[in-house]
């Protein structure tokens, strides 16, 4: 949907199926569901997911065309691509995997390249197109500092190889192509931080010097070009769950000259740590039935004197919870958005809620948001709705607070 100059839509990660046929199937089936439901009448956005397994199918000619001409039949579009997972995301272990293969590895970056290359022949004449992607890797992988350094060093040269790509991708289409990393908790890049450094210690001293050799221009105009084309994916529930508040992230990335090429509308679990025994052991109960065994839900919670504890999944956090004297945890869950309370619990909603007012006053913040809320097999029983209620609901929340 388009409000407001911002192209809103749900991330199609949400179905189960990794092969195109499922991709496609999934999206004839929910696109007009939801088109219906929330009685949209113009084009609407998609923010598709491609496995590796869906674009090596996706790029042959003849199932292109037939894409291309089922977006135009529906009136619907492509805007964005969510590539962080390259394989299997549903139904089955999932975890640390979800960044394999990272950015260290050329598997990575030809599967990237491969969804931009599609990605500029469904992207509409002037509209931008980004792809969100891994922050370069698990950070858990590494143990010395040199072999940080290492993974550092081969993203870069990964990544910059992309930009190349995009560049001649933008001469030779005339369109304007983004990639879009995205911090999230043990993730190489975590937080704001982490990313600003990243591109002050590496990314722009390493990649200018590389990209200016292979294009034959000059430092600064390579410098300009690895900002222009990369960028960052703004997931709210994973800076949420680190405690930073969205307005000083994005004054951190604008003094940084980091664009935020697409905002993930996505909400983390919240709850208050009690000091009674008996209450610590209800909410154990509670939270067990959060824990599964698809993907890992990282936890940070907040000491009294403002210190961050993190565990990295929830089986460990709850394994402490009797004996923790931290105050409040944050579970990456990506909880629906639409509610604000589970129970005894609670969700980052308010900072969802902060970004649309900042999006409001400063329209130049974004032009992609995206709703990313993929766990609804693994919810509670009573949150459970139709996957077509599900997406409608979120997409009518955030649509009424635009408007």
């Amino acid at each position: 949907m388009n409000i407001k100059d911002l192209h809103l839509s749900y991330c199609s990660n949400i179905h189960a199926g990794d092969s195109w046929d499922a991709t496609f199937q999934n999206l004839k089936i929910y696109i007009p569901e939801v088109k219906n439901r929330l009685r949209h009448r113009g084009a609407f956005g998609i923010g598709l997911r491609l496995s590796q397994e869906a674009c090596l199918v996706l790029e042959r000619p003849d199932r292109l065309l037939e894409f291309r001409d089922w977006l135009k039949k529906t009136n619907s579009y492509v805007f964005t691509l969510n590539c962080f997972p390259y394989g299997g995301f549903h139904r089955t272990k999932v975890k640390e995997q979800v960044h394999a293969p990272d950015w260290t590895t050329e598997a990575r970056r030809e599967y990237t390249i491969r969804c931009f290359r599609i990605l500029s022949q469904l992207l509409p004449e002037g509209v931008e197109g980004g792809i969100s992607t891994s922050p370069l890797s698990y950070r858990h992988w590494f143990v010395s500092d040199l072999e940080k350094k290492e993974a550092f060093d081969r993203s870069t040269s990964h990544l910059i190889a992309v930009v190349e790509e995009l560049v001649r991708l933008q001469q030779e289409t005339g369109k304007f192509l983004h990639l879009d990393i995205e911090p999230e908790p043990d993730g190489l890049l975590e937080n704001s931080e982490e990313l600003i450094c990243y591109f002050k210690e590496w990314l722009l001293p390493k990649g200018k010097v590389s990209l200016a050799k292979q294009l034959g221009i000059t430092k600064k105009e390579a410098e300009t070009l690895i900002k222009s084309h990369l960028q960052v994916c703004y997931d709210v529930c994973h800076f949420a769950i680190g405690y930073e508040k969205p307005k000083e992230a994005f004054k951190k990335m604008k003094r940084a000259r980091i664009g935020i090429g697409k905002i993930q509308l996505s909400a983390a679990l919240k709850l208050l740590i009690p000091e009674s025994p008996k209450e610590r052991f209800s909410i154990g109960k509670r939270l067990a039935e959060f824990a599964d065994t698809t993907y890992l839900h990282q936890v940070v919670g907040r000491t009294k004197e403002g210190g961050l504890i993190c565990y990295p999944d929830l089986p460990q956090a709850i394994a402490k919870l009797g004996t923790t004297n931290d105050l409040e945890w944050r579970v990456h869950f990506h909880v629906p958005i639409f509610l604000e309370n589970y129970g005894s619990f609670h969700s980052t909603q308010e900072d969802i809620l902060e970004v649309l007012r900042l999006i409001k006053a400063d329209a130049s913040l974004t032009r992609h948001l995206e709703v990313e809320t993929y766990t609804w097999e693994v919810l509670p029983e009573d949150t459970h709705l139709t996957l077509g209620e599900a997406i409608s609901r979120e997409l009518a929340w955030v649509r009424d607070r635009l408007d």
